[in-house]
């Protein structure tokens, strides 16, 4: 039998610590070696009990999350433990953010601050990411190589970009888009699995340090060439045409789907309104939404590329999408702003 993924729960709230050493133990795949009741003991216990996950609480007296996450990357990212973020997302959202640009794999969300047994609903979702974590691959500086350029001449073949990503998606979606040139030709929307609560942080940092513009989606929003938009935790984005324009819908329909917001609802609104013109992009993440997607995408005479093995924190959906062989190209992540700009 494979060893157990041993875990480091670190927490100030006495309840929370219990509660979550209970659900992660419903799992035989999870041993919980030690808890941490602040930052420097969970630096403390993290270096005596060498675990293979931590969950990690961000708001903390001595030494907060983002202080541990530091410390954390000084060491050498393969014997580095992976972090899952533990957090209320109400006051937290730019630093759960800040945690994913440091390393973190995942977040999860409490749904209550208070001390209740609503706490024991985050036990499914919990256990699910703490065992995605322990496969994912520890993140890693690309490759310098030159800033991506357009040349305006180009005679373009597509009408826009979607991009469809899952475990490490902040980190590869802030490399990729701050990788683009000021002038990329294309809107680009994105379907991110993340918890409600954090996209339009993740979305302001982006565009902060993007040449192109990065927003988060809003009912009506009109695509234009050189405008990312992230779809919103908690809702499906899709394209609609109206006349000769682009528009971003939101909701909850299909409501039997796993996530919110779906890539593959996603791909599919995307085809349908642009056809050919449809390049989707799967970068890193667990689990296989946007393979359908791709299908139909390449159905409708449209192409799609997939980020390699190589520098995916988690090749789930992008294996999908080669292995069912929808994927036309890919590239590890730092080559991939120079692929979207050939392909387009």
């Amino acid at each position: 039998m494979t060893r157990p993924i041993r875990v480091l729960i670190v927490d100030d709230s006495a309840f929370a610590r219990k509660v979550l050493r209970e659900v992660l133990m419903q799992s035989r795949k999870i041993e919980v070696v030690g808890i941490a009741r602040d930052g420097l003991e969970a630096l403390e216990k993290a270096a005596e009990l060498t675990p293979d996950v931590i969950t990690l609480d961000l708001m903390m007296p001595n030494l907060d999350g983002i202080g541990v996450l530091e410390s954390l990357g000084q060491g050498d990212p393969d014997s580095a433990p992976r972090v899952v973020i533990v957090s209320t997302s109400g006051g937290e959202g730019e630093l759960a953010i800040r945690a994913l640009e440091r390393g973190a794999v995942d977040i999860v969300v409490k749904p209550t601050a208070l001390a209740t047994d609503r706490l024991y609903d985050l036990g499914e979702e919990l256990r699910r990411k703490v065992e995605a974590a322990f496969v994912a691959r520890p993140e890693r500086a690309p490759t310098a190589s030159a800033a991506a350029t357009y040349d305006a001449r180009k005679l373009l073949a597509r009408t826009l970009v979607a991009i469809g990503t899952s475990t490490g998606g902040p980190q590869a979606l802030t490399k990729l888009l701050t990788a683009l040139p000021g002038n990329f030709p294309l809107p680009l929307v994105i379907a991110l699995h993340i918890p409600p609560g954090y996209t339009g942080t993740l979305a302001r940092r982006i565009d902060e340090a993007a040449a192109i513009s990065v927003i988060e989606a809003a009912e009506g929003v009109v695509l234009r060439p050189g405008l990312a938009v992230i779809a919103r935790g908690g809702e499906h984005l899709q394209v609609l045409r109206r006349a000769d324009t682009l528009v971003c819908k939101l909701g909850r329909v299909p409501s039997n789907t796993p996530h919110f917001p779906s890539v593959d609802v996603l791909f599919e609104s995307v085809a349908q309104s642009v056809g050919a013109g449809a390049l989707g992009l799967v970068l890193t993440g667990m689990g296989d939404d946007g393979r359908r997607g791709a299908q139909v995408i390449r159905a409708a005479g449209g192409i799609v590329l997939t980020e390699s093995a190589e520098s995916c924190v988690v090749y789930g959906m992008p294996r999908s999408v080669v292995e069912a062989g929808l994927s036309d190209a890919d590239a590890p992540l730092a080559k991939l702003p120079e692929l979207l700009l050939e392909k387009i």
